[in-house]
């Protein structure tokens, strides 16, 4: 077995980084929130040079953690677009993307885009959905209802991609969130010493830094069970998908911490990541019922 993400889709990372710095990296998701109107026009052209949607997740292994690693790009600048939803489309249907919704409300990150998408439950059960109006960015993070029109059944093998991809966004978010703590530890001083130097600011981001590396590995297996077809995959996109809400709860109350209140203010880069990773934390499910059914699916077996 092995885990690791190729060499090619490394560097497809470290280049959609690059290219998403290129065209405004941390500016995007502020001039999106400003002008939301303008969500697909400011966003889209950077994905489109980067040949995102001529990847090919499903068929290809070299493609699916190409994917993954710019689905982990993206979370690292806060992308305001649903870049993982639209690269776990469905092959079997006409649409730009796929979302993993709750069979009660279901919601999803896609406003004020002009696609064609299908929902999922964790059941498998297929719909077409419309976003419907919602509230303003700057208070749902472009989470809106969604309207489902029932489709099929045939959607268990699209579930577990559905949910590892948004994982591996919110992996890149729980790297910038301790990239940019570390550096507000080294900046800012304390009693005539940087914070970094007092043993508990190092306690607290050492243990940050091991929930961040325990998502990496399990983000790693959960794509490899996806892309040999493993009847496990499902199972472990549960538990990475836990794992994940869990490390972002610990990593974000650390840097909120470090950073004090100039954490929650719009100056600060943490602001903007802490909110907009709030989606990926609540949706389809929150922690508690994520692990039930967790609990359900490993009991059923």
């Amino acid at each position: 077995m092995n885990i690791e993400l190729s060499g090619e889709a490394l560097e497809y990372g470290r280049q959609a980084r690059r290219a998403i710095d290129a065209a405004g990296g941390d500016t995007l998701v502020q001039l999106t929130e400003a002008e939301p109107e303008k969500r697909e026009s400011i966003v889209a052209p950077v994905l489109d040079e980067l040949g995102a949607w001529q990847l090919e997740p499903r068929g290809k292994a070299d493609e699916l953690e190409a994917a993954a690693a710019l689905c982990r790009a993206a979370g690292y600048w806060a992308l305001p677009y649903p870049v993982a939803e639209r690269l776990a489309r469905p092959a079997d249907l006409e649409v730009d993307g796929l979302v993993v919704v709750a069979v009660s409300a279901p919601a999803g990150p896609i406003a004020g885009l002009d696609l064609r998408w299908a929902a999922v439950t964790l059941g498998g059960s297929r719909s077409r959905a419309e976003a419907l109006p919602g509230e303003p960015p700057r208070t749902s993070a472009f989470v809106t209802r969604l309207a489902c029109e029932p489709l099929d059944e045939n959607g268990a093998k699209d579930v577990a991609l559905g949910l590892v991809l948004p994982c591996w966004t919110l992996l890149g978010m729980l790297d910038r969130a301790l990239e940019l703590t570390r550096a507000h530890v080294l900046m800012r001083e304390q009693f005539g010493q940087p914070l970094a130097k007092f043993q508990g600011v190092q306690f607290h981001l050492t243990d940050a830094e091991v929930e961040r590396g325990g998502v990496e590995i399990l983000a790693k297996h959960a794509l490899w069970n996806v892309q040999t077809g493993q009847e496990s995959a499902f199972e472990d996109a549960l538990g990475l998908r836990l794992a994940a809400v869990e490390a972002a709860e610990a990593v974000f109350r650390v840097a909120h911490q470090l950073h004090g209140a100039i954490g929650f203010c719009d100056e600060a880069t943490l602001s903007w990541l802490s909110r907009y990773s709030l989606p990926l934390r609540r949706l389809p499910l929150g922690l508690s019922a994520t692990l039930r059914e967790l609990t359900l699916v490993t009991d059923a077996g």
